[in-house]
C-alpha cells in the first residue's frame, strides 16, 4: 500500500483503541458517550481503510485479530507521539524551549544582564541562551539585522518611534577618581573644571560617553580626552592608578567603592540619572523565550544598588 494512500482519520482510530482496550462495543460506546451503532460504524470504516478485519467476533465475545493487535500498538504510539508534540508546542509557546538571543551594551552586558539571565535559566532551563556584549551602536545594528531578539541598553535608539523600549532599572552616572585625588575634599566641582581636567572616556558609540558629551554641550563645553579606553574594567584600573577621572555607571563600581579603591567625586550636574531599557524593534515578532525574558526584566526587582546575581547552585 502506498503510504500516500494510507491516511487514517484519527477519530475512528481513537474509537478503535477504546474498543481494543475494553474488548466490548457496548462498554466502549458508554465510555465515548456515543451510540453502539456509531462505534461499529467507526470500526467498520477503519477496517475498510486498512483492508483487513480488526476484530474476531464470536457471539458476544470479541477478540483482536493479529492485524487488530498490530494496529492497536501503532495507534497507541501515534497518540503518544501526538501528546508529546502537543506538549512540545505548548513549551515553545510558553517560552520553555527554543532560543533567546540577547544583545547588551558593555556596561549592562557585564554588570546587569547576567543576573537576570541567571533567574531566567532557573525558570527555563531548556532554552538555549546567547548574549552578545558590544557597544551601543553595535547593539542597535544587531537588532536591525535580526541578529538579536531583544537588547538591554542605556538609551533608546533613534528614531524612537521605530523601537519598543521600556525602562526597567535605574542607572546613575557618577564621576570617579582615586582616593588621593584633590577633588575628594571639594564640594560641587564645576563642569568647566571637569571639562578641563584629564578625562578617561569610553570609545565613540558608548552610551556613557554620549551622555557626558550631551551634558557638556548644553553649557558650551567639550571633552578634554586624556585617554580613550575600550572597557569599564580598564577605566576603573586607570582611575585607581591616578591617570585621571571618569564618568561611569555607579552599578559598575560597587566593589571598588567598598574596598576604598575608588571614590565618587562631587561634580556639578552629577549624578546623571538615566535608566536601562529593554528594547526591540517595534511590531517585530518576539519569540516566546524573548517575551518571557522581557517580562522578567520588567517585573523582577533585584536588590539595590549593585544588582547581585540570584542565589543558585553552580
Amino acid at each position: 500500500m502506498d503510504p500516500d494512500d494510507f491516511l487514517i482519520n484519527l477519530h475512528p482510530l481513537r474509537v478503535f483503541l477504546v474498543v481494543a482496550r475494553l474488548l466490548n462495543f457496548s462498554r466502549a460506546a458508554e465510555e465515548l458517550h456515543i451510540s453502539q451503532s456509531a462505534v461499529s460504524t467507526h470500526v467498520k470504516t477503519l477496517e475498510l481503510q486498512v483492508g483487513v478485519p480488526l476484530f474476531d467476533k464470536r457471539g458476544r465475545h470479541v477478540e483482536l485479530t493479529d492485524a487488530g493487535t498490530m494496529l492497536r500498538d501503532y495507534g497507541q504510539r501515534i497518540f503518544s507521539l501526538l501528546d508529546e508534540t502537543s506538549q512540545a508546542m505548548n513549551s515553545v509557546k510558553g517560552g520553555q524551549w527554543g532560543k533567546l538571543r540577547v544583545a547588551a551594551d558593555t556596561t549592562a552586558g557585564v554588570y546587569i544582564v547576567p543576573a537576570f539571565l541567571g533567574l531566567f535559566r532557573q525558570q527555563f532551563p531548556d532554552v538555549a541562551i546567547s548574549l552578545d556584549v558590544v557597544n551601543r551602536s553595535q547593539v542597535v545594528e544587531s537588532l536591525r539585522l535580526r541578529q538579536a531578539d531583544i537588547a538591554v541598553m542605556g538609551q533608546v535608539p533613534d528614531p524612537p518611534e521605530q523601537w519598543d523600549a521600556k525602562p526597567f532599572l535605574d542607572n546613575e552616572l557618577v564621576v570617579i577618581g582615586c582616593p588621593q585625588h584633590p577633588w575628594t575634599t571639594r564640594q560641587q566641582v564645576s563642569l568647566r573644571e571637569l571639562s578641563e581636567t584629564a578625562l578617561l572616556v569610553r570609545e565613540p558609540g558608548s552610551g556613557t560617553r554620549k551622555a557626558l558629551e550631551r551634558l557638556l554641550d548644553r553649557v558650551g563645553l567639550s571633552l578634554n580626552i586624556a585617554m580613550e579606553l575600550g572597557s569599564n574594567s580598564t577605566i576603573k584600573q586607570a582611575v585607581s592608578h591616578g591617570l585621571g577621572v571618569a564618568v561611569i555607571s555607579r552599578r559598575v563600581i560597587e566593589l571598588e567603592l567598598s574596598a576604598g579603591r575608588l571614590v565618587i567625586l562631587d561634580v556639578e550636574g552629577f549624578p546623571i540619572r538615566r535608566e536601562w531599557y529593554v528594547v526591540h524593534l517595534d511590531k517585530a515578532y518576539l519569540a516566546p523565550p524573548a517575551k518571557q525574558f522581557r517580562q522578567l526584566l520588567l517585573t523582577v526587582n533585584l536588590k539595590e544598588p549593585g544588582v547581585p546575581g540570584p542565589s543558585h547552585q553552580c
